[in-house]
């Protein structure tokens, strides 16, 4: 919701300090709350958008999204670990379990695992 103008200086003042050269994409601004009310982010009483964030697929399908309360810290690695694993998914068809990384053994998605995963995989493995 915050205008073009607050997310330059943002970008120039904050960001450019946390990542070198600043965020590599643009930030949009939802001026209205159009694009939040579409996520279910939008908190009509408030007039903002809550802060979320959308893993949209190449086809336009949403993968991962997650919602925090504006205090709550986000996790970045978890958010790359994330674009990995759907990236991952996309281009193999395998599943990545709990915790997976590149690298880290994956599921083969068929009917004859059913009851069968924790004979393959488990949670010690995750992390």
């Amino acid at each position: 919701m915050d205008s073009p103008y607050s997310h330059k200086v943002w970008q120039e003042g904050e960001l450019s300090k946390i990542i070198p050269g600043g965020l590599p994409f643009p930030m949009l601004s939802d001026a209205g709350g159009r694009i939040g009310k579409l996520y279910m982010v939008y908190d009509e009483e408030g007039g903002v958008d809550l802060r979320g964030r959308f893993l949209i697929d190449p086809d336009g399908v949403v993968q991962a999204m997650e919602i925090l309360a504006p205090a709550v810290g986000r996790n970045v690695a978890e958010m790359i670990r994330q674009i990995k694993a759907c990236q991952h998914v996309r281009a193999t068809g395998e599943a990545t379990p709990v915790g997976w990384e590149p690298g880290k053994k994956t599921l083969k998605p068929s009917t004859a695992q059913a009851g069968q995963v924790c004979q393959i995989w488990s949670p010690d493995m995750a992390f």
